[in-house]
């Protein structure tokens, strides 16, 4: 059953009614400030950091789901009703929704009446524009009462939420005519504050809530909006809220716009107040007045569709198949677009309260964004090696705003330092710019501490090098990539954090997935020194590289397949040895990414297991047999009920491993097969199943084992999104950059006669044809560039070009 469809010539995703199965979500925002949208208009905004700056608030785990966002109100005569239905949530006589890239149409129509709800965040300003435009479609005159609605929050999400003894005390507001001023806190350590205005003239307002809604009311039922009065309240303590009421009057074919704006503002210290008590309004005006008309409103739409087809031209495919062709020219790039920018901070599934920016997330959303905004990328790999501890180690995550590390989740995940060399080596590849290595970055933020970037990679390396158990393979610690495989824990208690207890140090258990990235990141790190004519450097590297490749095929080979890990008693987690999760997903696509056991024959086993004993037809299976029973030596996976999450449920994350796994081997249907089935614009006829966005990925699929399996989870903000465009455009299609050039060389299904690509690199656009008349799924029997034959499938970087013409004939 689908809920709308894909309209690709405007880059959306048409929603064709409010009750889509979850709410259905857009980000607006790219740089500073952020608005999550709803096709109901539900959500929440937030200046850089959705914990300490949210503007707005939101209720996690409410019921209904949705409730709270930017809200407007139309009353007509006895009939109240929303554009976007909620909250009241009257029948309209239609209704549609636009997701786009980087703004959201909302359209609503009830008796004759329709109105025109577009919301955006322009770019270079700290604010939320939403432009009403209603219509009168009868044949009279028709006087509307409209009012609108957005719920501050005190601006620290975490004490919004749960210090009510305090917070029930301190909400203050500022009216100035058809402006609203959210200023809780400011009167002592901020000076910053909201504001809430709109572009034509009031007839009344409410900045207190229980005036607004009445004391026994929600959003749907609010007393002002049915009575058709403004209260006039001017909030003071309890709860603040910004409600403009204006009154219309549209003559029959009439249409009339209404700009409001939710903004940030911020002033120095010595510049807060312009009267004693009265804050200083100045920069807030300068940004309103820039959004007063429909000409600089649809001036800066102008300028993000602009911004957005730009971005989106550095990578685009052709090919016969419209649904590949969407994920990868549109909603997988801007997926990924809005995982660089937000890690797993904020969405309506992490709340942004608790994880601020993952190290690991960073980094590998990184791998999928660089070639957008290469300059943003290398300022996120400094920022992330500056959380790193001096021995090699990192915090698990950081906060936006502060960019210091925070230890909430713990620390020592052993996988981490690893990915800093993947995220750097990307980077390079990408750009050439080998002077980011020479950059100079502190250990723990403290610049007495800094060490150039390239030590910081010698280190992440060595971390690993130096930490290995009783078999030879890396120690796991805290866990690894998996959070939930938690081999030092031993937790016994309720409630206690698997991630942060240690009721276990064993100091033994070692995880095979690790020594798989440190054979394929090792190797990338290797490259860099060999780049840098650091040769010795590089053969000590791969020394240890090989001697980890050997010990994998030694004491991570179960026969069949790739062994998980070892526990704090060595004994082998993920083997048929086990009664349950004999088989695990993640280390048969790193390690045969990773190029362990190729010409030995043990990755195509390996693979062949994983379909075997892990595919189902919606995806992989983390693990078979799934955990029935809790096990205290592992933790957190054994937690959850059989097919859901990390107890085999379909974790996207690592789907497209095996992806990229298959293409190594030359599997071009297989690796096609792999992505299709968990690419959402394959899935949108089954979204009563699926149940998330037909246009983003989510983070897991309840597994086989689940009652509702198919059912996915945890959209958006997920490293799917960047693992499967590296899927897709380096593993599949086959493009990608290394130190040296382009590399082409695709693995594709045998039934797909061909594509173009224009690819952006180094400031060259690539266009690039591939003709497979041949029919086969890998193998590239000629390459030309600008009339000349490669040999070894690799382009040389263009120097003092524009454009470079390939053309590849597979065979």
């Amino acid at each position: 059953m689908q809920y709308g469809y894909f309209d690709d010539k405007k880059k959306e995703y048409v929603i064709t009614t409010p009750r889509t199965p979850l709410p259905w979500i857009n980000y607006l925002g790219s740089e500073d400030f952020f608005s999550l949208i709803s096709n109901t208009a539900g959500g929440y905004s937030f200046y850089r950091d959705a914990k300490l700056l949210r503007l707005t608030r939101y209720r996690y785990n409410n019921c209904p789901g949705d409730v709270g966002g930017r809200y407007y109100y139309i009353k007509n005569k006895d009939e109240v009703w929303n554009p976007g239905w909620q909250p009241v949530k009257t029948e309209l006589d239609h209704y549609r929704c636009r997701h786009g890239l980087g703004y959201t149409v909302i359209e609503g129509e009830k008796s004759g009446i329709s109105a025109a709800l577009t919301c955006f965040v322009p770019l270079g300003e700290h604010c939320e524009v939403d432009r009403l435009a209603l219509t009168n479609h009868t044949a009279k005159p028709q006087t509307l009462t409209l009012f609108s609605l957005v719920e501050f929050c005190l601006w620290n999400a975490v004490d919004d939420a749960s210090n009510f003894q305090r917070n029930f005390s301190t909400g203050e507001v500022e009216v100035e005519g058809n402006s609203i001023y959210h200023k809780t806190e400011y009167r002592e350590r901020r000076n910053h504050y909201a504001v809430y205005a709109v572009n034509k003239p009031v007839a009344g307002f409410d900045t207190d809530r229980e005036s607004f809604c009445g004391a026994h009311n929600g959003f749907e039922a609010a007393e002002a909006v049915f009575e058709g009065k403004p209260r006039n309240s001017v909030a003071s303590g309890w709860a603040p809220i910004g409600s403009h009421c204006l009154e219309v009057t549209l003559r029959p074919g009439e249409s009339s716009s209404f700009i409001f704006v939710l903004g940030y503002a911020e002033n120095l210290p010595e510049k807060k107040w312009s009267a004693p008590g009265v804050i200083n309004k100045a920069s807030a005006q300068r940004m309103l007045a820039k959004f007063q008309t429909d000409v600089q409103v649809e001036e800066a739409l102008t300028a993000l569709g602009t911004y957005w087809e730009d971005l989106l031209s550095k990578f685009r495919i052709g090919s016969e198949d419209e649904k590949l062709n969407r994920m990868v020219n549109i909603w997988n790039q801007y997926q990924c677009m809005v995982t660089f920018n937000m890690s797993r901070s904020a969405s309506y599934y992490e709340s942004g309260m608790g994880r601020g920016m993952g190290f690991r997330d960073s980094c590998q959303d990184l791998l999928g964004f660089v070639h957008l905004i290469p300059h943003r990328a290398r300022q996120r790999i400094l920022d992330i090696a500056a959380t790193q501890f001096e021995d090699g180690s990192t915090y698990h995550q950081y906060q936006p705003l502060t960019k210091r590390g925070n230890t909430d989740v713990g620390s020592g995940f052993n996988d981490d330092p690893l990915w800093l060399i993947a995220a750097t080596a990307a980077y390079l590849r990408e750009t050439g710019d080998f002077g980011i290595l020479q950059e100079s970055v502190p250990f723990d933020n403290n610049t007495e501490k800094a060490q150039p970037l390239l030590e910081h990679l010698r280190r992440s390396f060595e971390y690993t090098a130096t930490r290995k158990g009783a078999h030879g393979l890396p120690l796991i610690g805290r866990a690894d990539w998996n959070d939930c495989l938690n081999l030092n824990c031993f937790s016994d208690q309720p409630g206690e954090s698997f991630q942060t207890c240690s009721n276990f140090e064993s100091g033994r258990a070692e995880s095979v997935f690790i020594a798989g990235m440190f054979v394929k990141y090792g190797t990338e790190y290797a490259e860099i020194c060999e780049h840098l004519g650091k040769t010795e450097e590089s053969s000590r590297i791969r020394a240890q590289v090989q001697k980890m490749y050997d010990t994998v095929l030694d004491a991570g080979w179960d026969g069949e397949w790739f062994r998980r890990a070892y526990d704090a008693f060595d004994a082998p987690v993920g083997s048929r040895e086990c009664d349950e999760g004999q088989i695990f997903i993640e280390p048969q696509g790193m390690c045969v990414m990773a190029g362990i056991g190729v010409k030995e024959g043990h990755a195509a086993k390996a693979l062949q297991s994983v379909k075997d004993r892990l595919d189902t037809e919606y995806g992989i299976v983390l693990l078979q047999p799934a955990y029935t029973t809790y096990r205290l030596n592992l933790g957190e996976i054994s937690s959850y009920p059989p097919g859901y999450k990390e107890n085999a449920g379909i974790f996207c994350h690592s789907n497209p491993w095996v992806s990229c796994a298959e293409a190594v081997l030359g599997n071009g249907d297989r690796a096609f097969e792999i992505y299709r089935k968990i690419c959402p614009a394959y899935l949108e006829e089954i979204s009563e199943i699926h149940r998330t966005e037909p246009y983003v990925y989510s983070q897991m699929i309840a597994g086989k084992d689940a009652p509702r399996f198919g059912e996915a989870k945890n959209s958006w903000l997920t490293g799917t999104a960047a693992w499967n465009f590296v899927n897709v455009s380096q593993y599949i299609l086959g493009i990608r950059p290394t130190f040296d050039g382009l590399c082409i060389d695709p693995c594709i299904p045998k039934t797909l006669s061909g594509f173009t690509v224009d690819r952006i690199c180094r400031g060259v656009r690539y266009r690039i044809t591939v003709d497979n008349s041949a029919g086969v799924q890998n193998g590239v029997r000629r390459l030309i560039a600008d009339g000349i034959e490669v040999p070894y499938r690799i382009v040389p970087y263009a120097v003092h070009k524009k454009d470079c013409i390939i053309t590849v004939i597979m065979g």
